[in-house]
């Protein structure tokens, strides 16, 4: 019977233990790991571009100064250092605009967070007919652009036009200047509930959505009307998407900007200062100060990071995210 001779053992140079044959590199691993980077890619140069670049530019420009040779001479720019950031914490019209803003806050963000979980919650249940219909009218005026909807709201507010103003008359009642005095912010506010509202509840849909089924089935198993499987299953659901909407509100609250410039034309209520991001504004275009209106960015960013991470590590304390 022949036998099949075994094939001869490597060995090393000295005769000792065999070495492992040399292992190829797979020519498609490069590309393989390069994959995540390149799709990250084209997010990361327009982040780089478009938020990196502009908010370093702002940093950099807040620590300069503008000044000038006599009344004739050419501006040039000087280094302040910090001088700029220590006179906005001292303005008195940055502090008048950030609290106005905080109020307007205080105004917009419950009554809209509102509104739109109590569509979203009537729009998922089973009593409402033609629901996208109802969801598209809802969530229509987020469509329209803000310059357009503040021209329109300003057109009710108008005394002398105002059909608002009109139906009060008609009835008795008191008729007050929506475009004066502190009923101006609440002028403002409202345009901010109605054009916004609609885009929440899509964000708080969205969540319900997302619920499986069988939650559902099992609370009108339980003898849960529509009510009670609102109140007691879908509206504690909501509570991670609610405090998401608030913190996305609540950095757009504190870039208030282009409703009180729309209205500033038909109100001496909107001074300079009315909002911060107005104050940078007009620090930079009309008072020619370029670093002191991005020490203001500067300072107005900071405080929108430190409202928002109070209220986010809040809800993570508290278990809503």
């Amino acid at each position: 019977m022949s036998q099949v001779a075994a094939p001869p053992r490597r060995t090393g140079r000295d005769g000792g233990a065999p070495r492992p044959a040399p292992r190829r590199r797979d020519p498609r691993g490069i590309g393989v790991r390069a994959v995540p980077y390149v799709m990250v890619a084209p997010f990361a140069a327009l982040f780089a571009v478009f938020f990196l670049v502009p908010v370093g530019i702002a940093v950099r420009q807040s620590l300069h100064g503008t000044e000038r040779a006599g009344l004739l001479g050419r501006p040039r720019e000087v280094f302040v250092g910090l001088g700029n950031y220590a006179e906005v914490l001292t303005d008195p019209g940055f502090h008048s605009g950030l609290l106005r803003v905080l109020g307007y806050v205080l105004l917009t963000i419950p009554v809209m967070l509102v509104l739109s979980a109590g569509f979203a919650l009537i729009l998922d249940s089973g009593i409402v007919r033609l629901r996208r219909l109802h969801r598209m009218a809802i969530f229509l005026p987020y469509a329209i652009p803000v310059v357009v909807a503040t021209l329109v709201w300003g057109f009710f507010y108008q005394p002398e036009f105002s059909p608002i103003v009109g139906a009060l008359r008609s009835l008795g009642l008191a008729t007050p200047d929506l475009l004066e005095g502190d009923a101006l912010l609440g002028s403002i506010a409202n345009v901010a509930v109605w054009q916004w509202t609609g885009y929440n509840m899509i964000i708080l849909i969205a969540a319900l959505q997302a619920v499986p089924p069988s939650v559902y089935e099992a609370a009108r198993l339980d003898g849960c009307g529509e009510l009670a499987l609102a109140l007691r299953v879908k509206l504690p659901m909501l509570v991670p998407a609610m405090l998401l909407a608030f913190i996305f509100s609540l950095i757009g609250a504190f870039q208030l900007f282009n409703e009180p410039a729309v209205l500033r034309p038909l109100s001496s209520s909107v001074t300079a200062d009315y909002t911060p991001n107005l104050y940078a504004y007009s620090k930079a275009f009309t008072d020619a100060q370029p670093g002191y209106a991005a020490a203001v960015a500067v300072v107005l960013a900071l405080a929108t990071f430190a409202f928002s991470f109070v209220f986010l590590r809040a809800g993570q304390r508290r278990g809503a995210l």
